[in-house]
């Protein structure tokens, strides 16, 4: 069987079991390998997902902000070693004074996360609502009072640890140097040069055109899906530097095309984008070697090439892959209106990418 002829296999089965409504879209240069749509963009009036569908992508946005850095850089606005506190005027808060730009791109400040994603992930999600009321996150700057004045985990430069805030600092000192809201200057610098024409910052409780709503699956006792509710008391109303863009599968292809291409950063701020920077852990997860860089995820085989790069995004009704396999010159999306319904099809899919070297 063909890989398209196994991948329509796979994701149909996924969709009849309620595991997978999104879009996959796997792409060569120009020539689209695969694409396809399944399940409901929104379900309470049957409307089903289009291949053209916009979705939240959570996470993945934090490749636009790393991007939106490294120009800045680019102008000599600022460097990898500016210090974040002083230029942010953190000095009465807890975050060290070593901390530089460099550290919150690859996740080595150590500083508090506005939200510990360890542990019980429902349970210390509803403890911050009831604190926080999450329909007030508007702006970058809102997130501060969750994680300033609270103490670091690690010390600076120790070691990497997925951190949502660091990009939050990043977002605001866009705004500083550039002298404009971090969505305004990601549209004109990142969406327009890339070409993303479908691509936004939206809010979760607005209406607009051909936007996918997100599901939390009901399930029983059994795990058995038995219901769906939405999403729009689940997670943050707007989005901000550290995720909650909304995109669509050809879009994303343009984003890490032009990435790529050194359409939007210099040869040299390319290269380090596109090169790994720390390692996420000691340990290897299905025989690969987990490094991060700038706002970008790779995995490394045992002769340390990289496999594939690129990023997760995961929130409740919101689960999706943004990856490039260098080996096959082969870019894959997977944008899921639902939670969790990229991971394991993620692994899937990549095996069949690696195995079968389309």
């Amino acid at each position: 069987m063909t890989l398209s002829g196994r991948l329509e296999s796979l994701l149909a089965d996924a969709s009849r079991g309620n595991r997978f409504s999104g879009v996959v879209l796997l792409q060569r240069d120009d020539e689209e390998l695969f694409k396809r749509a399944y399940g409901y963009a929104v379900r309470s009036w049957k409307i089903k997902n289009r291949v053209d569908t916009r979705f939240r992508i959570a996470s993945i946005s934090k490749m636009f902000t790393a991007v939106a850095i490294l120009q800045l850089i680019e102008g000599r606005k600022l460097s990898l070693d500016t210090g974040v506190v002083e230029y942010l005027g953190l000095e009465n808060t807890k975050i060290p004074k070593a901390v530089t730009v460099y550290h919150l791109l690859t996740m080595t400040s150590g500083i508090a996360d506005w939200f510990d994603e360890s542990g019980d992930w429902e349970e210390n999600w509803a403890a911050l609502c009831r604190e926080y009321p999450i329909y007030l996150f508007r702006r970058n700057q809102d997130y501060l009072p969750l994680f300033v004045n609270h103490e670091p985990v690690a010390r600076v430069g120790e070691g990497y640890k997925y951190n949502g805030a660091g990009y939050i600092l990043l977002g605001l000192i866009i705004e500083n140097v550039a002298g404009m809201a971090y969505f305004d200057y990601v549209r004109e610098q990142v969406f327009a040069k890339a070409k993303m024409e479908r691509s936004d910052f939206l809010a979760l409780d607005g209406v607009y055109d051909e936007v996918a709503e997100g599901y939390i699956p009901i399930t029983n006792a059994q795990e058995n899906v038995v219901g769906w509710k939405t999403n729009v008391y689940s997670t943050t109303p707007e989005a901000a530097a550290d995720g909650g863009a909304t995109s669509t599968a050809g879009d994303l292809i343009r984003f890490s095309q032009a990435l790529r291409q050194g359409s939007l950063l210099s040869i040299p701020m390319t290269e380090g984008i596109l090169t790994p920077k720390v390692r996420q852990n000691d340990q290897r997860f299905r025989g690969y070697t987990w490094m991060y860089g700038y706002g970008n995820m790779f995995i490394l085989d045992d002769s340390d090439r990289i496999v594939r790069y690129g990023h997760t995004g995961e929130e409740d009704g919101v689960s999706c892959r943004l990856y490039y396999y260098p080996e096959q010159n082969l870019d894959v999306v997977i944008l899921a209106n639902q939670s969790w319904g990229a991971g394991d099809l993620a692994w899937e899919i990549h095996d069949l990418i690696v195995d079968t070297n389309p």
